[in-house]
């Protein structure tokens, strides 16, 4: 699939741009703070629904704008098809023309993988990063996941809310079991979709490893779950349950789910250079890029913001041999070389594209 034409509007620095886009290499360079990262953002919220790096919708509009607009028209092997979103007081999302309900009907429509400079976070950082990972790769492929997980949290804030009752106002125990019950069903359910992509990933990333590091580091990755099975997730609630009530919140869950990189059979997190973490991530993306072709029978569009800067030219041509078929969209300071590539190459100065 690939991305043919972005349009947007009062987004962020960009006051009105169209920008078309090749199928293979688009590159965007600039000086920091010129809008370069923007558009990477703006397809990411036309695939996802929300940014990956605002909390509040109204951080994506133009300063003494009251909206934005941001509209893209992409291609798939069987299918065209436009996104567009308007950003105002509330979020309006349209697929096709046709104004969605919910968000989950605007997810798999544009497959992406996304690479930041903050991604290195994702196994440097604390679980809540790589449960973030799997969940926007996952929701991409599996919108029922979404709605599963979106039940559970909703369902853990009920429970968590009567915890604190129980020890505030004494209310009755027993009613727990009401929320124990519905809290084990979409635990069981959100724990399957990651275990079933764990195990995809676990399949991929080995050999990737291997061609990065010409075999001298092996790579595993082990899921932390304690909830694979729901009627012993469900006993451990009880058993837990006079704890919870004293802490006021739900201890053991798919809200604590974390999972666990080894390099030669030790801790990444603990025992891993700054190199081994670099090629850590970018084997897992690429497991990722895997995943959704053989989903979708497709590449999915792949974003590099301000990535290819820390590669040298020879695993630069590398890594894009490693992505054939694929669009790419990459951000960075300078113009970088990249040899038999189909290019488009764009300046970005101060919210103006130009080609």
């Amino acid at each position: 699939m690939w991305i043919n034409k972005i349009k947007i509007k009062n987004f962020r620095n960009y006051e009105e741009e169209e920008i078309n886009l090749e199928n293979n290499v688009n590159i965007f360079y600039g000086e920091n703070a010129q809008g370069k990262t923007n558009i990477i953002e703006a397809i990411f919220l036309c695939s996802m629904g929300k940014s990956f790096r605002a909390k509040k919708d109204k951080e994506m509009i133009k300063l003494e704008k009251e909206n934005a607009l941001i509209e893209i028209e992409y291609e798939k092997s069987d299918r065209d098809g436009k996104i567009k979103i308007e950003l105002s007081n509330k979020k309006s999302v349209y697929v096709n023309g046709i104004k969605i309900k919910k968000l989950s009907e605007l997810l798999g429509n544009i497959h992406i993988v996304i690479f930041t400079p903050d991604d290195i976070n994702i196994l440097k950082g604390g679980p809540q990063n790589r449960r973030r990972f799997l969940d926007i790769m996952i929701s991409q492929l599996k919108p029922n996941y979404m709605h599963n997980l979106n039940l559970y949290l909703k369902t853990l804030e009920q429970r968590n809310n009567y915890l604190r009752q129980i020890k505030e106002e004494g209310k009755d125990e027993s009613l727990l079991e009401i929320w124990d019950e519905k809290l084990a069903e979409y635990a069981y359910n959100v724990s399957s979709y990651r275990n079933y992509f764990i195990e995809k990933i676990k399949n991929k990333i080995k050999n990737i490893h291997n061609e990065i590091t010409d075999y001298k580091e092996e790579i595993e990755i082990k899921y932390i779950t304690e909830c694979l099975e729901k009627n012993k997730y469900l006993e451990l609630l009880k058993q837990r349950r006079k704890l919870d009530i004293i802490k006021g919140f739900t201890t053991k869950g798919v809200h604590r789910d974390d999972f666990m990189i080894y390099i030669n059979k030790k801790e990444l997190d603990i025992y891993g250079s700054q190199g081994q973490h670099r090629t850590a991530i970018l084997s897992l993306k690429l497991s990722e890029l895997n995943i959704i072709n053989e989903e979708i029978g497709e590449y999915p569009i792949l974003l590099l913001d301000d990535f290819m800067s820390e590669l040298d030219k020879k695993r630069r041509n590398h890594f894009l041999e490693k992505i054939e078929n694929t669009q790419v969209i990459i951000t960075c300071t300078d113009k970088i070389d990249v040899e038999n590539k189909n290019i488009l190459i764009y300046n970005v100065k101060d919210g103006k594209v130009l080609k």
